[in-house]
């Protein structure tokens, strides 16, 4: 079974909007293109439901109802129950809150371990923990590959080690790493796992049940939907962690991390991502499977329709003189999020690519960490060209055509 592009570029307003047509957005992971599941639900709450919602009223009944909806079918396709889904303003934000609700939970002379392959949002608020006593262990990448390897983890952890955070996916490396083997070393080590899966979620939602992980975070705004951060904590770890809302919400672990009121039309847009998943299922499938298995069955799909997009890619690029790539050489075992360490600078690069219809970006995309690591001066960057499975082969060929005139 292969994807059907054409179904699939349908459903995005942006492919028909004439601002943007001979345009090729390589930017996804800055933030993809909203389905249109998602803007008619946007519009529609901000349209008929934009009150208080959960009061007796039909408009506010409704408003409520449809975040509800959000949630549970959101949890199903994630392989978890509804109430270990919470909403945020960003995934930035819920890291934050997490941080103190562990600062207040761990001790003095406990760990945690962070990775330097990480995004600023999975790293920064965990460091701070070091100015309370927390004793913050650093898992380092390779610096010429930008790999992390699952034996030096194992190194950083003994009894003292409460919490690893790491990355499904980094935002500049690109290699999607092994979360459920890191899970069960974690596990067996006595801590906790928290997975950022804001690089990872757009290419396929993962079963957060199957990989393991306690916590797994990710941009709704990356993964055709509205700007908010999702954010899974499993049941037991959740109500163990202290309190970060109102009081009388302590007892509602979907609220127990969201100190801020919700953003009702926005939460309850975040169904219309289900609505994409469950569009693109019913059309290459028959019908009949439960939520979880048909968002097994459409990641699937994309990943396949990924892997076949970057491989004319990858093999320019490898071929290419003066081109670093980071991270994997080969679409397998790697996201279509591909950084390239340059002469010029990302940013100036990327401005030249625009003259061809190429919207992409340059900079440190908050991977000050990893780029350091890896000998790359935040200052002069890299370039980033990110797609998703809704790309075509043709802007593929455009892009590399491209790149071919400019680097």
């Amino acid at each position: 079974m292969q994807l059907d592009s054409e179904f699939v570029r349908a459903q995005f307003p942006a492919f028909a909007e004439p601002s943007l047509r001979g345009a090729a957005f390589f930017e996804n992971a800055g933030g993809s293109y909203a389905c249109r599941y998602v803007i008619w639900r946007l519009t529609r709450f901000y349209k008929e439901r934009k009150v208080q919602p959960y009061a007796p009223y039909q408009a506010s009944y409704l408003g409520g109802q449809e975040m509800d909806e959000a949630r549970e079918r959101m949890a199903r396709c994630l392989g978890v129950t509804g109430d270990e889904v919470s909403f945020g303003p960003s995934t930035t934000q819920n890291v934050y809150v997490l941080a103190q609700a562990f600062r207040e939970w761990l001790t003095p002379g406990q760990a945690i371990i962070v990775t330097n392959q990480d995004h600023e949002a999975n790293s920064g608020a965990w460091r701070k923990l070091a100015d309370y006593g927390i004793d913050v262990r650093e898992w380092q990448i390779n610096p010429d590959t930008g790999h992390l390897d699952i034996t030096d983890l194992e190194d950083l952890l003994d009894d003292k080690v409460k919490l690893v955070c790491a990355p499904h996916c980094s935002n500049v490396v690109g290699e999607i790493n092994d979360i459920a083997r890191i899970a069960r070393i974690t596990h067996a080590a006595g801590a906790f796992l928290c997975v950022d899966g804001v690089s990872y979620a757009p290419h396929g939602l993962p079963n957060v049940k199957k990989l393991g992980a306690d916590i797994y975070m990710f941009s709704a705004y990356k993964t055709f939907g509205p700007h908010q951060g999702i954010m899974v904590v499993r049941h037991d770890l959740g109500m163990a962690l202290p309190n970060q809302a109102h009081f009388f919400n302590g007892s509602s672990l979907s609220k127990r991390f969201t100190p801020a009121g919700p953003d009702h039309a926005q939460v309850s847009a975040c169904a219309g991502v289900v609505d994409y998943i469950d569009a693109i299922y019913k059309h290459h499938f028959k019908a009949g499977r439960d939520g979880t298995a048909r968002s097994e069955a459409v990641h699937d799909l994309m990943r396949a329709k990924e892997v076949e997009l970057m491989q004319p890619l990858l093999a320019f690029l490898n071929d290419r003189p003066g081109v670093r790539l980071l991270g994997p050489e080969t679409a397998q075992g790697r996201a279509p999020t591909i950084a390239l360490a340059l002469r010029d600078r990302g940013e100036d690069v990327a401005a030249r690519l625009a003259h061809h219809g190429i919207m992409c970006g340059g900079g440190d995309f908050y991977a000050v960490r990893p780029l350091q690591a890896m000998g790359i001066d935040p200052d002069h960057g890299v370039l980033r060209l990110s797609f998703l499975h809704y790309t075509s082969t043709d802007e593929v060929d455009r892009l590399i055509d491209a790149l071919d005139h400019e680097l």
